[in-house]
């Protein structure tokens, strides 16, 4: 029973996995220093607010209050994040990529058509040159 757990431990794949989450937690802080103290005070600077919270409250009857603004600056909050997680890693990886493969000498294969779908065209063309 040990042995199983060791190995299920030791397996490439959970140490990929547990590293993962790890650098992932960092760069998440990374990311969110960004949009925190960057980003959404340039954003203050040019509406006036750092947040839409303010923004579109409807009070209903018994004081129940619907913040859209809430939702806004969440939303926002989001973008920003995907904006920069897109422009600072994924961008530049891509660039870094294309460039090793080209100093490499390394081609993109051709996609080639998928044998089954070959051979399904084949018997669909067999049977309407049989029908007609």
């Amino acid at each position: 029973m040990l042995k199983g757990f060791r190995d299920f431990i030791l397996k490439g794949n959970v140490v990929d996995l547990a590293v993962a989450v790890v650098i992932g937690a960092a760069f998440s802080a990374v990311v969110t220093a960004l949009v925190e103290n960057i980003l959404m005070p340039l954003i203050a600077g040019l509406v006036g607010s750092p947040n839409f919270d303010a923004f579109l409250v409807l009070t209903l009857a018994g004081g129940v209050q619907v913040k859209f603004g809430a939702f806004l600056t969440v939303l926002v909050n989001f973008l920003l994040v995907a904006a920069a997680i897109y422009f600072i890693v994924v961008v530049p990886m891509r660039k870094l990529t294309e460039m090793s493969k080209a100093r490499l000498g390394i081609e993109e294969p051709e996609e080639s058509e998928d044998p089954q779908l070959a051979l399904l065209a084949e018997i669909r063309d067999e049977l309407k040159s049989r029908a007609s």
